[in-house]
Order: C-alpha cells, then structure tokens, then sequence
C-alpha cells in the first residue's frame, strides 16, 4: 500500500504522449494500485485504436471528445465519465478548441507506458511502428488507426 502524498502543480511535469500533454497526477508506483493523470489534448488529437490490461475510466472536464469503443462512437461532453474495462478495444479524439479530462487506470501500467511514448517519441513525428512496439513493450495493443 502506498503512503499518503501530496502533488503540488509546481510538482507537474506534462509528457509528451500522441500530441496530447499528459500529467501523471498518481502513479501505481505511488498508491500502490491505480493511477490517476490528467489529458490535455488539442483538436484533432489522441492515440489510435487500442486495448490494455487494465481498466480505464475518463472524466471529461473542458470540451468534447469522440470515443470510439469496440467500434461505436459517442461524444462525451464535459461532465461525462467513460468507463472502459480491461480488453476493451476505443480510441478517441479531441474535439473542437481542443479540451481536457482526468483519467483513472485500474492498477500500474499506463504511467510507464507513458513516460516511455514521451522520451521515446518526438513529437513531431509520430512514428506508429514506434509507437506499436513500445505500447507491446507494457502490454497494449494498437490497432490501424480508423477513418
């Protein structure tokens, strides 16, 4: 179990992930299970199709964002929490004027996955074979992105 702890925005240091700025607000590492970030994105942005081992929830806070999950697509509005289980195939992009969300991951694993996009991936040039063998490096799968 993780101890209490405190983060500080001067304690904040975006990543790089996909073209969106990603905070680690709560690493596995740190509570001792889940983990919680925070997901800047601007318009047009976000990872191509994808599964993991690991639950996902988001929590739209500014915007909108396109999810496509498992093949259907909804727009989640802020205010709107998505929920995804372990396994499940989705993708999203954000909307119009960009926005933001709090994501929350069922137990370890993204935080790593992350800090590895962002010092391994230019941001520039977002190579998907990359971006692929870094994603199987910690468990998760990338499909070809959709239309």
């Amino acid at each position: 179990m993780g101890a209490p702890f405190t983060v500080q925005p001067d304690q904040q240091q975006p990543l790089n992930v996909v073209g969106e700025r990603l905070t680690v607000l709560a690493s596995g590492a740190q509570t001792g299970g889940y983990e919680i970030f925070r997901q800047v994105g601007p318009e047009g942005s976000g990872p191509p199709p994808h599964s993991h081992p690991w639950d996902e929830s988001f929590y739209v806070i500014k915007g909108e964002i396109t999810f496509c999950i498992n093949g259907c697509r909804a727009v989640a509005v802020a205010g709107t929490l998505v929920h995804l289980p372990e396994g499940t195939t989705h993708e999203f992009r954000f909307g119009p004027g960009g926005g933001e969300m709090i994501s929350m991951t069922s137990r370890e694993g993204a935080s790593l996955l992350f800090a590895d996009l962002d010092r391994e991936i230019s941001p520039g040039d977002l190579d998907l074979a990359k971006i692929v063998e870094i994603s199987a490096r910690h468990g998760m799968q990338v499909l070809a992105p959709t239309a």
